[in-house]
């Protein structure tokens, strides 16, 4: 295989956010391993990955499941960076919060022992999540990093979610404590709300939600009146910015702008007749605090899209695709 900018590592490679990194390490002119769970039962369709430009000369696909964290040593083997964007996600609840925080800390900690042992990776650039920052207790309206999410106040108030953003936080925690424990270079991304296009077939809930709220109809995260928001490819860009930049350290948020329901019913209304979103007057539902990005804007990262961008590529994106947004 062709080698360019160096060969890296994309864990969770047919998500949203990993399948646009992969697309973005292509275009970017990096070689790209990436990872599959395996289901004897059911292959997984990876067409929409290996259809990318550069991925017939540049991506490798292998198997691996964060069960059997060992798995991820192929993957890992030569590679100079490694993006671990895998997680469980089980909003359903199917299995205890401490089955899901234990096989998503384990695999973590499973692949950052891998990268230890191969020598070549210079950085972890681990995928967090807003969820690790903002159920910190605290009445504030706008979060930076030194901000964590009480993991006991979860578990005791249990809102929508409550096990997945434990089982982010904790895992966050612990690869960072990791990275200082045994000098490895970890450092750790932290996106709000992802909007915008997609690579995968499916629609990602972030971007279902997302729409959602932009009708004024309820989300799985109940009604909201105002989200911290994020275009998708600026959160890949995010990622490769950080793997590149000469001495990030720790935790970097990810956002682009807190977007009122009023900003982006107006924008839905003014361009997309055929949704109509709710009158603004008697809505009640939850504001998400902001996250502040002044660390990665500080550090060199430039932001590409705002709130309407983000809209349209959404809206754009699936029509493309055949999916409807009225469901």
């Amino acid at each position: 295989m062709e080698e360019s900018k160096g060969r890296v590592c994309v864990t969770g490679g047919t998500g949203f956010i990993g399948s646009w990194i992969i697309k973005t390490l292509l275009q970017d002119g990096y070689s790209v391993n990436t990872t599959v769970r395996h289901n004897p039962e059911q292959k997984k369709d990876v067409s929409f990955l290996t259809s990318l430009p550069g991925a017939s000369q540049r991506l490798q696909i292998l198997s691996a499941d964060l069960s059997n964290p060992e798995s991820f040593s192929a993957a890992i083997e030569g590679c100079v960076g490694v993006f671990h964007v895998a997680t469980p996600v089980d909003f359903e609840q199917r299995e205890a919060e401490e089955v899901v925080t234990k096989r998503s800390i384990d695999g973590a900690l499973g692949i950052l022992k891998a990268c230890l042992n191969c020598k070549s990776v210079k950085r972890v650039v681990y995928t967090s999540s807003a969820s690790a920052v903002i159920y910190s207790g605290k009445e504030e309206q706008v979060m930076d990093e030194s901000s964590w999410t009480d993991v006991d106040l979860l578990r005791a108030s249990k809102p929508f979610a409550w096990s997945y953003a434990v089982s982010k936080t904790l895992t966050e925690k612990a690869v960072l404590e990791f990275g200082e424990q045994n000098a490895l270079d970890v450092v750790t991304l932290i996106p709000s709300f992802v909007f915008g296009s997609f690579i995968i077939p499916k629609l990602p809930g972030s971007v279902h939600a997302s729409f959602k709220f932009a009708c004024g109809e309820e989300t799985t995260f109940g009604s909201l009146l105002e989200v911290a928001m994020v275009h998708v490819d600026d959160v890949a860009r995010a990622h490769i910015f950080l793997l590149e930049n000469q001495n990030p350290k720790g935790r970097y948020n990810c956002s682009k702008c807190l977007v009122t329901y009023e900003r982006i019913s107006e924008l839905v209304s003014a361009k997309y007749q055929e949704f109509k979103p709710k009158t603004v007057d008697k809505m009640e539902g939850t504001k998400i605090p902001d996250l502040s990005s002044k660390k990665l804007t500080d550090a060199g990262f430039v932001f590409k899209y705002g709130v309407e961008e983000m809209l349209d590529d959404a809206i754009q994106c699936c029509k493309e695709k055949g999916i409807s947004l009225k469901e």
